[in-house]
């Protein structure tokens, strides 16, 4: 798994610089026939969204996207549409600042896509009654919003 690379590689890897938070890439892995971590035999760097890390608030905001998503799939499941979500999403926040209503348009695409769009109040409600749970990062980053809201 990805999250477990940087943990074990040390600083001579050939990978180095090349995976990242927020990255979008290429990876040509060996699966393991014994457990999840695979090892990874290329990489090809797509697109750094090298915007995302300029400001906390992006950051957060593509973290919790990236939380909710691990909520909502199984490990190693193709999604195609969610994933050209993702995509889209860390495109507007590469070049903008998020808010409230980037997160709740996220979390509406993601409750159509996986077919609970109307079936409550709100794509959020709609998604953690199908998931049993939203990411706990999501209230403080509206509370973030809101306040940038408040204060502009």
């Amino acid at each position: 798994m990805v999250h477990q690379f940087a943990r074990h590689y040390p600083n001579r890897c050939p990978f180095r610089g090349q995976l990242d938070l927020f990255f979008e890439a290429e990876l040509s892995i060996a699966k393991s026939r014994k457990s999840n971590l695979h090892t990874l035999r290329e990489v090809v760097v797509a697109n750094a969204f090298a915007g995302i890390r300029t400001d906390h608030r992006r950051t957060q905001a593509a973290s919790y996207f990236v939380e909710l998503i691990e909520v909502c799939t199984e490990i190693e499941h193709h999604e195609p549409e969610i994933f050209h979500l993702l995509a889209r999403a860390f495109g507007y926040l590469d070049q903008y600042d998020p808010d409230q209503r980037a997160i709740l348009h996220f979390e509406t695409e993601l409750a159509r896509i996986t077919g609970v769009q109307g079936a409550k109040a709100t794509a959020a409600v709609a998604l953690a009654h199908l998931f049993g749970r939203l990411p706990s990062s999501r209230p403080a980053l509206l509370k973030l919003l809101a306040s940038d809201k408040d204060g502009s």
